[in-house]
């Protein structure tokens, strides 16, 4: 699969859903603990609004730190009106964005888990393909800067319950893949959804 026609699909679909989210929804708590459901669009379209000098700003105001900056300029643009942002994440859909260190699958890792720290909390179903996880699942085991430490992963088997794919040898968790992929990515509340002995290992090295 081509990884940006997929960053593009994608794209579109997370438009489709904040479009669909009330008022309620949006200020709702994501999985992301310090964002909301508004503030995770925010976080989306920051690469796409080309507004560097606006970013190095907050770099400066938050002394430095680009993690803190990056997390005040998404609460900033989210306080923008939903239409600004979803039309902007249709209009440049398939816009390549540069991403040191993580590459494309970092944008494509950006749509994927994001959509689902929105709507899993809303109790909602949408999703991304089987194919895009499978994508993700093969990409995360060798570690992804600020996502998926090296050793997160080390001495467990993966196997994929509604696809067939399998990673790694030792202690097997067992589950859809998208629970599988959320949890690897850090986000515990999925590792509900999956079974095995390498289970309590995966949560005992979830970032506190």
């Amino acid at each position: 699969m081509d990884v940006q026609s997929e960053i593009t699909a994608n794209r579109l679909r997370l438009a489709d859903f904040f479009d669909s989210l009330d008022e309620s929804q949006l200020d709702s708590r994501s999985l992301c603990d310090a964002w909301t459901v508004r503030e995770v669009l925010g976080h989306l379209v920051m690469p796409l609004t080309g507004s560097l000098g606006g970013f190095l700003v907050q770099v400066v105001r938050s002394r430095g730190s680009i993690d803190r900056a990056s997390a005040e300029f998404a609460r900033d643009l989210s306080r923008r009106p939903l239409e600004d942002l979803t039309v902007l994440l249709r209009d440049k859909a398939d816009e390549v964005i540069k991403a040191p260190g993580v590459g494309p699958m970092g944008q494509m890792a950006d749509g994927c888990i994001h959509l689902r720290d929105c709507a899993r909390p809303l109790g909602l179903p949408d999703d991304v393909s089987l194919e895009d996880w499978r994508m993700l699942l093969d990409w995360f085991p060798g570690g992804v800067r600020g996502l998926v430490p090296k050793d997160r992963l080390e001495g467990l088997h993966l196997l994929a319950t509604d696809q067939e794919w399998s990673w790694g040898t030792g202690q097997q968790i067992a589950g859809p893949s998208e629970a599988l992929a959320m949890a690897v990515a850090g986000r515990s509340v999925a590792l509900d959804d999956l079974s095995g002995v390498g289970v309590d290992v995966l949560r005992s090295r979830q970032r506190p």
